[in-house]
């Protein structure tokens, strides 16, 4: 099983990125997918989660209004993206599927992680 993330990369504040995660060796369609964000010397941070029907949307309070996430069940894929980009945002993200349907703020909760794609923001 793999999550694989894409999109990262060097933007201006005020900018946007989207990055992508693609599951390969076993579906997610029943499962939550989130993102979350580790800075240089700071703990693993929640960003999103969308439940496995992308019915249900959940955001840290310091990306809400400026992240969205969003699956392709059929593409095996969760998307986010970024708009109106901070330097606090800068950050590497990862992606993970969840244990459940619907997921929450807790990594515990998170069963497959992908490797990280690192976002730079520039001031």
């Amino acid at each position: 099983v793999q999550l694989q993330a894409s999109g990262g990369g060097l933007v201006q504040a005020g900018g946007s990125l989207r990055l992508s995660c693609a599951a390969s060796g076993r579906m997610f369609s029943n499962n939550a997918m989130g993102w979350f964000r580790q800075a240089p010397g700071k703990e693993r941070e929640f960003v999103a989660v969308i439940s496995w029907n992308g019915g249900r949307q959940y955001y840290a309070d310091s990306v809400k209004g400026r992240f969205t996430i969003s699956r392709d069940n059929v593409k095996n894929a969760v998307t986010l993206q970024m708009n109106t980009l901070k330097p606090e945002d800068t950050a590497d993200y990862y992606c993970a599927a969840a244990r459940f349907a619907v997921g929450g703020s807790d990594p515990n909760d998170y069963s497959y992680w992908g490797q990280g794609t690192l976002v730079t923001v520039s001031s």
